[in-house]
């Protein structure tokens, strides 16, 4: 399994300097924000899971750590997605906590289950139940369920039409110990959810990460190529 990488930035003037570690950079960011970091980099993932750095949102929250992921098949990707970690320390009314995790999973449907009118409804409960399925803490969830469908003419109308299923979301995790979510457990949360929407049936369950009743997409009939 593959560890979790990625790139974080930060504002040095929101930062507490009698609270505050050096990031790679050089500046000074929350050690709590640090920690949350240093969990996402050493969560270990599925091996159909490749993450690579991504760069963070400049201008959502003080501070940020931001990372992509596919599920891959050889040179295909059956799913993929971005994954930020957001912190501020004063706090944020809409979140109700300092820290926030905003994320976008996209997946290539067959039409057969593009169709299905409850389908936005199921992909929404497949994240929240990833959350809970490892017994995570979190709040104030929002986000939308897009499908997005293409019919192909002139050169390309060979081509079988195609619907895309885009979730957007985001969630405050819960602060933990010292007040440091468990964002690596809520990263392999996320990543349960991004093997869903591929299609790849559950890792066999441990006593600490049972998931049951889990139903999946069936894998997409063309995946993209990387």
């Amino acid at each position: 399994m593959a560890a979790a990488q990625g790139q974080f930035s930060d504002h040095p003037d929101h930062s507490n300097g009698a609270d505050a570690t050096d990031s790679a950079e050089g500046n000074a960011v929350p050690r709590v924000f640090s920690q949350a970091v240093d969990a996402l980099r050493a969560a270990r993932l599925r091996p159909e899971i490749e993450v690579d750095p991504a760069r963070p949102p400049q201008r959502l929250a003080p501070h940020a750590y931001a990372l992509e992921a596919a599920v891959v098949d050889g040179e295909d990707d059956l799913a993929d997605g971005r994954l930020v970690l957001l912190h501020d320390p004063a706090g944020h009314d809409a979140w109700q906590g300092t820290f926030r995790m905003v994320t976008l999973v996209r997946a290539e449907l067959e039409p057969e289950m593009a169709a299905d009118p409850l389908l936005p409804e199921v992909c929404w409960s497949w994240l929240t139940g990833a959350l809970e399925a490892r017994g995570l803490s979190y709040g104030e969830p929002s986000g939308t369920v897009t499908r997005a469908g293409s019919h192909y003419f002139g050169g390309l109308s060979d081509r079988r039409p195609a619907t895309q299923i885009e979730i957007r979301a985001s969630w405050t995790p819960r602060e933990g110990h010292g007040g440091v979510p468990d964002s690596g457990a809520h990263l392999a949360a996320w990543c349960d959810l991004l093997c869903q929407v591929a299609g790849l049936p559950p890792m066999p369950a441990g006593p600490a990460d049972a998931v049951t009743g889990v139903v999946s997409l069936p894998q997409r009939r063309g995946p993209q190529h990387r």
